[in-house]
């Protein structure tokens, strides 16, 4: 095999460029790489050649090495110096095809980089999920699902297409379901989807115009997904505290005039509790002038006050805060919607997670006027291969949506809802409920005991009384993408809080659901030594 020629470096960084060094230098190193100039398999001069050849210290050159390393161009290999591995610059290369121009015309914009790792890495049973949003598979009732099993083969003659709407059976089951949630409602209101996310869907391409803003908490977990860009929207973050959604800044970013912090100071006062910011006063500032500038504050635009705008939110065991939005907030919030004109999407996805104190009311048990479309799933309490999630709105909302799964994907597994519909109906779902919250709040103790003995005085994070998650910032800034990478090479793969957020948060989502108190302890201990 040829050897390959020493690379020739003849450029030094501009010291007077807004860009910093190191980022000069990796945008240096990345153009000989995607011109040809430095071919892949080129050994890298040493760190000491390349300070000499840049005229910056070996500091700089090593951030410059890390960062192409955790993009995956170079790799360091012992004893033989640090080579390039990768052009992921070639799709830029004259003559060649630009596949980018094919991958981004479609519909679906892709996720970003981390996420599509996540997503990928979730299924290596080598790695450690430590920020995952999925329950330990071996929390499920296999008992209860033997007995549901031999009962469909008993009774289920065929399987046919099922209505566009869902089975009867399961619809009024989920009915009779949302009184827990302190929500009446009829069967007629509830429309049955292939998981809470192709509600989000059908909603995004069927109810909600192209150009719209959908505003949300930020950070959220709509951040971290694609549906409503996809569907031609604009995304807006409203900073949260320890109650929930901001109200005054909800109507800062909408521009509302009569909805300000002095509703949520009256508020705040009543309890005397403000709670943690989730984010600082300095960020929902910039928060609230991006989203001002996305929605307008002229306040009136078509059909609502808020400019065509929608507010997604998540107000029952947060995610990926954990927060549960108090009472009080939510009827202020509701109140404030009303008045605004503001149309809500509620995804009550944990809503049967509470194990703290009593189930708080949903949103929609508040709604007089038809504004709340509440998005519940099995996914996250039950089993996410079940694929059931389910709609309550309007009926005419639920005509609308149920032409649109038709169109998608001719109604959701006919066995998939008659099982849903006997947990129900059995009992069996309450039963279940009542162990696996138990569970939950176990491991939620020996997650936060193991984040004091390992994180005291170096982080911060919240108790939350439900769900899965606890949300973590560190005191000190660390470098994320590079934490991300460094614990994969240790079997821990992490959420970090700046795919669910509208900036950088210096944060992780910590879940407790899908490992013991042993395997997070351990795999914490990993993320502490790395920190």
């Amino acid at each position: 095999m040829a050897r390959i020629a020493p690379l020739h470096i003849d450029w030094k960084p501009d010291r007077t460029a807004d860009r910093p060094v190191t980022g000069q230098i990796v945008d240096f190193m990345c153009e000989r790489i995607a011109s040809g100039a430095w071919p892949i398999g080129a050994r890298l001069p040493s760190q000491r050649a390349l300070s000499e050849a840049f005229g910056v210290n070996r500091s700089t050159v090593i951030a410059a090495i890390e960062e192409l390393a955790d993009y995956g161009i170079v790799e360091g290999r012992h004893g033989a110096g640090t080579r390039i591995i990768s052009n992921t610059w070639s799709l830029m290369l004259s003559g060649a095809p630009d596949w980018a121009d094919y991958v981004s015309s479609g519909f679906f914009k892709a996720n970003n980089d981390t996420i599509q790792a996540i997503n990928r890495y979730e299924f290596d049973p080598t790695k450690t999920r430590l920020g995952t949003g999925e329950l330990d598979p071996r929390l499920f009732p296999r008992r209860m699902w033997r007995r549901v099993a031999h009962e469909a083969a008993e009774e289920i003659d065929a399987l046919g297409y099922p209505p566009p709407e869902g089975l009867d059976v399961l619809r009024e089951a989920i009915a009779v379901h949302m009184r827990d949630w302190g929500v009446e409602c009829r069967p007629e209101q509830v429309l049955i989807s292939s998981g809470a996310l192709q509600g989000l869907q059908m909603i995004s391409v069927s109810l909600l115009s192209s150009g719209s803003t959908v505003v949300a908490e930020a950070p959220s977990y709509i951040k971290s997904l694609q549906v409503f860009q996809s569907a031609g929207m604009k995304l807006a973050g409203v900073p949260m505290d320890g109650q929930g959604i901001d109200v005054g800044a909800l109507g800062e970013v909408l521009g509302w005039s009569g909805v300000s912090g002095r509703a949520v100071s009256s508020s705040l006062g009543s309890s005397g509790v403000a709670g943690p910011a989730i984010v600082s006063g300095a960020a929902a500032s910039a928060v609230s002038v991006r989203a001002s500038s996305q929605v307008g504050r002229t306040g009136v635009s078509g059909r609502s006050a808020s400019g065509g705008a929608v507010l997604y939110t998540i107000p029952t065991n947060h995610n990926p805060t954990g927060i549960t939005m108090s009472a009080q907030r939510r009827r202020m919030l509701i109140d404030a919607c009303v008045a605004g004109r503001l149309p809500i999407i509620e995804d009550c996805a944990y809503q049967d997670l509470v194990f703290d104190g009593d189930v708080p009311p949903s949103l929609k048990t508040f709604d007089d006027t038809g504004m709340v479309i509440t998005v519940g799933s099995a996914s996250k309490a039950l089993a996410p291969g079940l694929r059931i999630g389910w709609i309550v709105a309007d009926e005419r909302i639920v005509h609308r949506l149920a032409d649109v799964k038709m169109q998608m994907d001719y109604g959701a597994g006919t066995l998939n809802q008659w099982v849903f519909a006997r947990f129900l109906t059995s009992g069996m779902y309450a039963e279940y409920l009542e162990t696996l919250r138990g569970e939950l709040r176990r491991r939620r103790d020996a997650a936060l005991e193991t984040l004091d003995r390992l994180f005291a005085g170096r982080a911060h994070w919240n108790t939350p009384g439900g769900g899965f998650y606890i949300w973590l910032t560190f005191d000190e800034p660390v470098r994320m993408g590079r934490l991300f990478q460094r614990a994969l090479e240790r079997g821990v793969l992490l959420n970090p809080g700046d795919i669910y957020d509208f900036e950088s948060d210096n944060a992780l989502r910590l879940s407790y659901a899908y490992t013991t108190p042993e395997e997070f302890a351990r795999a914490a201990a990993a993320l502490a030594a790395l920190v």
